[in-house]
């Protein structure tokens, strides 16, 4: 358990790969234009904080606490967030690269994906309900035994999802989306 707790405090500028970030909980923090690149964030906590603009590249999150967590304009590839403390995960995405990144077998309910890119991304045996997938390039992201009820997909684009292998009951999806859902029928939509 961590005992200190950081609040209200902004971040900016700062290269944590030369300046180790402290082990806290940190509350309410903002880290803004922050270099994480292949840190090592295991066990710590983030509460209602704000991470704009920041490069988080193969971060290791073991047991890492995410709760009300926004990433704005952050890059974000080679993630394994299943690594993640899955107690209280909430997290929102938005102008973020998150590329070959895993949420493998997550609860994400109700998620926010804004004009992200999520390419090779796997949300395997995640629970995405009524989550939202604005604008956002899902391009060879894998979808198996994916709970999909009641999720947005009308804006984005490159998804390809089997609806024999997910649910996706009352998911949303534009028309010139269809295609993604009849993909390995191999047929011509025109």
């Amino acid at each position: 358990m961590i005992d200190i707790i950081v609040e209200d405090k902004d971040y900016t500028g700062i290269d944590f790969t030369i300046n180790k970030l402290k082990k806290c909980t940190y509350e309410n923090c903002t880290f803004v234009n922050c270099i994480f690149s292949n840190v090592d964030l295991s066990n710590y906590i983030f509460l209602e904080c704000k991470f704009e603009n920041c490069d988080l590249n193969m971060v290791l999150f073991k047991n890492t606490t995410f709760k009300d967590v926004k990433f704005n304009g952050c890059k974000l590839l080679g993630i394994n967030f299943f690594e993640c403390n899955h107690l209280l995960l909430s997290v929102t995405f938005e102008d973020t690269r998150l590329d070959f990144t895993s949420f493998y077998n997550l609860k994400l309910k109700n998620t926010l994906f804004k004009n992200c890119n999520l390419h090779e991304v796997d949300f395997s045996e995640t629970d995405l309900t009524k989550s939202i997938f604005d604008n956002c390039n899902l391009n060879r992201t894998i979808f198996i035994n994916t709970n999909l009820k009641e999720s947005d997909f009308r804006t984005s684009y490159n998804y390809s999802i089997d609806p024999e292998v997910n649910s996706i009951k009352k998911a949303k999806f534009s028309l010139e989306g269809i295609s993604g859902l009849l993909y390995k029928y191999n047929i011509v939509i025109e």
